[in-house]
């Protein structure tokens, strides 16, 4: 495999990359240090800002900008709660809370109070992206409306939706985004299902991207327990484009994750993930410890979205402190035993070096795959 081969593609060009590698948004654990290394070496750094207010979001954009003048990519959920989150009530915060509070009162946490909700709006969090100028928006859950995609593209901004079905890839498609990302359900956090149940959208990378890239004419990224260069390369072979790697990133210095987190990722703890609704009250895949097997016992009661995942804060902060992983929600792919660096730029050199040796005569469909039409149903 030639370099040309994997690193000039329709992706890199859109995009404005040197190579099509792009770190995953991280969610809570991005950090402004980590987004702009990505992209100063030639890859996509993302920075997951939906859990910030607007003028947060603001501050964010406005670092990475004074640490790189690469292209990069804010990311934002389209839908930012579930239902009922708006109705709960203080009797369902305490029923929620009992199971936690030993948990609480062991790291020496402080007794958890119910606050009413107060909603973060997506539509203020884009007004920001839009104002400060930034390259690549991408998102998850959901498909922002045609207002807001037409007014980035009317600004030159490269879209990319994230998909984990075929269905959703195509609804994409339509909508008129630039890439998508399609995201196995190996994939460590979130992967934003919009159009079933998280539950009834669980399938694995190598089984969705080649599905994808037969489906939509676009470029498209494949994410999700890809840890390494020979994932990387596998997924070229399957007719992606590009790849988005989360866990591996995680395990840098220069992520947000804590050192227990890191540790637990680079000493071996990581050899099981599970799905689990308890750290935030939307399906993701963390590290199984203590908390999230308790979560996942029948009957726990789950706050809805973004509700459990304030109320899990109060148990997560004391216990970082008192360094308790076993209670502290540890995002990870199914490939996080893979995770070897805790450097960025060493974690680059060996993806772009071993890419190049193990590709072989394994060739980047983007240039040559042949493209197949959907079939028209019949009535």
């Amino acid at each position: 495999m030639n370099s040309k081969s994997w690193t000039e593609n329709r992706l890199t060009a859109r995009l404005g990359l040197q190579y099509p590698i792009i770190q995953g948004p991280l969610g809570g654990l991005s950090s402004q240090r980590l987004t702009a290394a990505v992209s100063n070496y030639g890859g996509l750094g993302s920075f997951g800002a939906h859990g910030l207010k607007p003028e947060a979001v603001r501050k964010v954009i406005r670092e990475i900008k004074s640490l790189t003048s690469k292209p990069f990519a804010m990311n934002l959920w389209v839908s930012m709660e579930d239902e009922g989150a708006l109705a709960s009530t203080e009797e369902t915060f305490q029923q929620s809370l009992a199971p936690l509070a030993k948990h609480i009162e062991s790291v020496g946490g402080a007794n958890a109070s119910y606050r009413p909700y107060e909603p973060i709006r997506f539509e203020d969090q884009v007004q920001v992206l839009l104002e400060e100028g930034i390259s690549t928006f991408s998102f998850i859950y959901g498909i922002p409306s045609k207002q807001i995609l037409d007014e980035f593209r009317r600004r030159g901004v490269a879209l990319i939706g994230t998909a984990t079905t075929v269905d959703e890839a195509i609804a994409l498609e339509h909508a008129g985004v630039d890439a998508i990302a399609a995201s196995g359900f190996e994939a460590g956090g979130h992967r934003g299902s919009f159009l079933q149940p998280s539950e009834d959208s669980l399938t694995g990378t190598m089984a969705l991207v080649p599905q994808v890239v037969d489906a939509v004419k676009l470029p498209v990224i494949a994410a999700g327990g890809i840890g390494d260069a020979r994932g990387v390369v596998a997924a070229f072979a399957l007719g992606a484009d590009g790849v988005q790697m989360g866990t591996v990133f995680l395990a840098c210095e220069e992520s947000g994750a804590n050192p227990l987190h890191r540790h637990a990722l680079l000493s071996g703890q990581a050899k099981q993930t599970a799905l689990t609704r308890g750290f935030t009250g939307r399906l993701a895949r963390g590290i199984k410890n203590r908390l999230l097997n308790e979560f996942n016992q029948k009957d726990t009661k789950i706050l809805p979205y973004p509700l459990q995942r304030s109320l899990v804060r109060h148990l997560t902060i004391p216990a970082e402190k008192a360094g308790r992983p076993e209670l502290l929600p540890l995002w990870a792919g199914q490939s996080a035993n893979l995770a070897r660096c805790t450097d960025v730029r060493a974690l680059l050199d060996t993806l772009a070096k071993e890419i190049s040796e193990i590709g072989g005569a394994v060739q980047s469909w983007s240039a040559h795959r042949p493209i197949r039409e959907r079939p028209v149903p019949t009535a």
